[in-house]
């Protein structure tokens, strides 16, 4: 993966559901608490491809989206929160594609869709209030069905995606009515590991300051107990650039029910988690 620089904290969300244990890196996924410590997300490597974290998926042969909407213009004064929107367009999504309504990501004080098409194109995409429809291709060696979640990070509020493919987490920009993949300072897409490497296992944006901070999760065990780490993810103004920031052990000795080593072993942002709020790829 691919981490920032900014200072830890800790952020709560819902515990997750037991998951099945990953049996490379014998990961054990168990019950959490109530709340769960987001502290530890752990972030990505830093410029080599494929991220810290790594991957050994191909790098896409088109990153970017299929449609790009320009925002439109609008006769109503925008408040200070919101803005046009993007420009409906004349492609929609696939047929099988599964919708799942998400965040504003165009500004325009309107909740947006998720979706995730299934086959041997599929591909992720957002369709706006406002009619508008961009996506990108799944790149990725993966035959695992993708699930992910899509937020705001950063002091700008960037909408970005993750993507989560089983062995590793792809990372999209969502700005400017458009899909770009992020990618690291070598040019190559950031990808975070998943337990199929041994950079990471999972995937999460901490609360710095009340902003969300995407990171990368690294939970390792030892013995009887676990240490996790976090590795902030740095992205630029628009995200679709990531370097490793900095890196910070936030558990030791942790039993393998722990909050915070359950949801370092997640792809999370802020209150989703890929896998159990409906964004998935369809399965024929």
């Amino acid at each position: 993966m691919t981490s920032g620089q900014s200072s830890p904290s800790a952020v709560l969300r819902p515990a997750a559901s037991p998951l099945p244990a990953v049996a490379r890196r014998r990961v054990r996924w168990a019950p959490a608490a109530a709340a769960v410590v987001a502290l530890l997300l752990v972030g990505c490597g830093d410029g080599g491809p494929g991220g810290i974290y790594g991957s050994d998926s191909p790098s896409p042969s088109t990153t970017g989206s299929t449609t790009t909407p320009t925002p439109t213009t609008s006769e109503a004064s925008p408040s200070a929160t919101t803005g046009p929107g993007c420009t409906p367009t004349e492609i929609g999504a696939p047929e099988d594609a599964i919708f799942v309504q998400v965040i504003d990501v165009d500004d325009d004080g309107r909740p947006d869709k998720a979706w995730i098409s299934g086959g041997s194109g599929r591909s992720f995409g957002i369709t706006t209030a406002s009619g508008a429809t961009f996506s990108t291709p799944i790149v990725s060696a993966s035959p695992i069905p993708a699930k992910g979640v899509v937020n705001k990070v950063g002091a700008d509020g960037t909408p970005i995606a993750i993507v989560d493919v089983g062995r590793e987490a792809l990372v999209y920009s969502l700005a400017d009515c458009s899909i770009h993949q992020t990618m690291d300072v070598k040019g190559a897409p950031y990808t975070f590991d998943r337990g199929f490497g041994d950079q990471g296992t999972g995937v999460g944006c901490t609360a710095v300051d009340g902003v969300l901070q995407l990171a990368g999760l690294l939970a390792t065990e030892e013995g009887s107990s676990w240490t996790v780490t976090r590795t902030f993810v740095d992205l630029s103004d628009n995200g679709t650039l990531a370097t490793n920031g900095e890196k910070t052990v936030v558990a030791t000795d942790a039993a393998a029910t722990d909050p915070v080593v359950v949801t370092a072993q997640e792809v999370s942002c802020g209150d989703m988690v890929a896998g159990q709020d409906g964004l998935v790829e369809p399965e024929f």
